[in-house]
């Protein structure tokens, strides 16, 4: 039996989720992933982007535009 998490509630996002729930495309997101290779709200999984939710929420915030 898998448990599904819900989107709000995941510490870290795929591209794919983080897409959906920032409203931002992945191409973007994956634009300002490789723009900052060293940003907290990075996590590598091999090959994968993750994006940590409550970071990225804060990196939004202080940002004027995506």
């Amino acid at each position: 039996m898998r448990i599904e998490v819900p989107v709000w509630e995941k510490y870290t996002l795929s591209i794919e989720e983080a897409a959906e729930y920032f409203r931002i495309g992945q191409k973007r997101l994956r634009q300002i992933a490789e723009e900052n290779p060293d940003a907290d709200f990075i996590l590598m999984n091999g090959n994968r982007i993750q994006i940590k939710r409550k970071l990225f929420e804060k990196y939004i915030d202080a940002a004027t535009a995506v």
